[in-house]
C-alpha cells in the first residue's frame, strides 16, 4: 500500500466514524452482539483551535460478553487533552513553518487559551483566569511530531510503489550534529524529473560504499526499480562512485557542475596568482581579474556544451591558454561525467545535485541539523520526506528562483494528484 492509498484509507476511516449512527454504536466491537445497554456517560474537556469545549461521551455495555466501550469521535484523539485538529496544527506548524518546538507550543497556547502573545495581538483583550489557561508544552509537541515520524518509519515499505517510475536520480547528503558532539550524514535520493524524495537514511559518512548500499536498498524497499535506473547525479562522493562500480555498473554517473566549479576555485586562484607574479599591487589585481574572467569563460564553454564535439573544441581552446593546461587536464578527466545529461538516453538527468531540496529542512532555528540522537534525526527526516512529496511548489516566482512545476507537488508531477489527501492524512495524524 503506497502513501497515497494510506492517506485515502485514513480519511475514509474518519468519514465512516463520523457517519456512524446510534444503531451502529449498539453493536459490540468485541463479539458483534446487538444486545447492549447504555452504560452512563463521562465528560471530557479537550482543547480545540477555537478554545476549550465540554464533550459528553456515551458508554455501552455488552450483555453477551460483558465488555464496556465508549463511542468515539473523529474530532478527538484517544487519551489526549487536545483535539485532532490541534495535533495536526502543531505538527504542520513545526514542519511547514520551520520553527522550534518551543515556539510552536507558544503560538498554539496563545491561540487556544487567548493568552500570552494573543494579548499582544489584541491589546484590549482581558487575560483569561488561571483555571482556563492552556498549558501546552514543547515536550508535548515533540512527542506528537515523534509519533508522526514513527508512522513515517512504518510506511517506508511500499511507500512509493507504483508511483515513482524513476530512470534518472540525484543523490546528496546533509551533515547533522547529534547530542554529545557526534555527527551523522543524511543521505537522500530523489527522482530527477518529478522531484520525488525517496526515504532517506542516516549514515556515519560518505566514504564507504556500504552507506550508499543502505540508501539504495531503502529506496528499493519504498518502490524504486534499480534495474531501470539509467543515470545518477552526485557531487562525486567516493562511497557512491565505489558502490556504482561494484553494483550499479550499468548506471552512468553525472558529476554536479556546481561542485566542479567549487573544486576549480583553487586552480583558478593559482593560475591568477602565477599570471600576476612580479606586478605591482594595482596591476596584479587587474591581471588576476582578467585571467579569472578568461579562464572562467573557457571553463563555462566546456561545462555548458550541448554535445561532445562542442566540448572538445572548448577544451582545446582552454588547453592553449597560457594558464589553462592544468584546468583542461582536470576537466578532461571528468568530461564524460560532465556531459552524460546531453545524451537522449539520459533525458531528464539533472546537471546539479538535489542539494537545494534541503532548504525546507534547514528552515528551522537549528537549520534542521541538530536533532539530538540518531533515532530522532531519522524519524524527523522521514517525516520531512513525506511532507516534501505532498507539498506543492509555490506558484509565485522569486527574484532568483523559478520553479519547474509551480503549484504542483512531486506526487502530482508524477501523475498521482492527491486531491484532498495531505501528508498528515498519510501519517494518520
Amino acid at each position: 500500500m503506497n502513501i497515497i492509498e494510506r492517506g485515502k484509507k485514513f480519511i475514509q476511516s474518519l468519514q465512516e466514524l463520523a457517519n456512524r449512527t446510534l444503531w451502529d454504536w449498539r453493536k459490540c466491537p468485541q463479539c458483534g452482539s446487538m444486545e447492549t445497554n447504555r452504560w452512563g456517560t463521562y465528560t471530557r474537556t479537550p482543547w480545540f483551535l477555537n478554545g476549550r469545549r465540554e464533550v459528553k461521551v456515551q458508554r455501552h455495555k455488552c450483555k453477551a460478553c460483558g465488555v464496556t466501550y465508549s463511542e468515539r469521535s473523529p474530532l478527538l484523539k484517544r487519551g489526549s487533552w487536545y483535539a485532532r485538529e490541534v495535533h495536526r496544527s502543531a505538527i504542520d506548524h513545526w514542519q511547514h513553518g520551520g520553527t522550534s518546538f518551543r515556539r510552536t507550543a507558544e503560538f498554539l497556547r496563545s491561540w487556544l487559551g487567548k493568552q500570552e502573545r494573543y494579548l499582544l495581538w489584541r491589546p484590549l483583550a482581558t487575560p483569561p483566569p488561571a483555571s482556563e489557561r492552556c498549558h501546552l508544552s514543547a515536550s508535548t509537541v515533540h512527542r506528537w511530531v515523534d509519533k508522526a515520524g514513527i508512522k513515517a518509519q512504518e510506511s517506508v515499505e511500499g511507500q512509493l510503489e507504483g508511483i515513482a517510475d524513476t530512470q534518472n536520480a540525484g543523490v546528496d547528503g546533509l551533515w547533522a550534529k547529534l547530542r554529545g558532539g557526534g555527527k551523522r550524514v543524511v543521505l537522500m535520493l530523489t527522482d530527477s524529473v518529478t522531484g520525488i524524495v525517496f526515504p532517506p537514511v542516516i549514515a556515519k559518512g560518505e566514504e564507504s560504499a556500504q552507506f550508499f548500499r543502505q540508501l539504495f536498498a531503502r529506496a528499493e524497499q519504498a518502490g524504486l526499480n534499480l534495474e531501470q535506473l539509467r543515470g545518477v547525479t552526485s557531487d562525486g562522493a567516493q562511497g557512491l562512485v565505489s558502490y556504482m562500480k561494484r553494483t550499479l555498473y550499468w548506471v552512468h554517473h553525472q558529476r554536479c557542475v556546481w561542485h566542479l566549479w567549487r573544486n576549480l576555485r583553487k586552480p583558478l586562484a593559482e593560475a591568477a596568482r602565477q599570471a600576476s607574479a612580479g606586478l605591482d599591487k594595482k596591476a596584479a589585481r587587474l591581471k588576476r581579474k582578467e585571467i579569472r574572467r578568461e579562464l572562467g569563460s573557457l571553463v563555462r564553454q566546456v561545462m555548458d556544451a550541448t554535445g561532445y564535439a562542442q566540448a572538445e573544441l572548448a577544451l582545446e581552446a582552454l588547453r592553449r591558454h597560457p594558464f589553462g593546461a592544468d584546468i583542461a587536464h582536470f576537466l578532461n578527466l571528468h568530461l564524460d561525467n560532465i556531459l552524460i545529461h546531453t545524451l537522449d538516453y539520459y533525458q531528464g538527468l539533472q546537471r546539479v545535485t538535489p542539494e537545494w531540496r534541503w532548504r525546507d529542512f534547514r528552515l528551522r532555528l537549528s537549520h534542521g541539523r541538530n536533532h539530538g540522537s540518531e533515532q530522532r534525526l531519522e524519524r524527523a527526516v522521514l517525516l520531512w520526506a513525506v511532507y516534501r512529496n505532498f507539498t506543492p511548489a509555490q506558484e509565485r516566482y522569486e527574484r532568483k528562483r523559478k520553479y519547474r512545476h509551480p503549484g504542483l507537488s512531486p506526487l502530482a508531477v508524477a501523475g498521482f494528484p492527491h486531491e484532498n489527501i495531505s501528508y498528515l492524512d498519510a501519517l494518520e495524524v
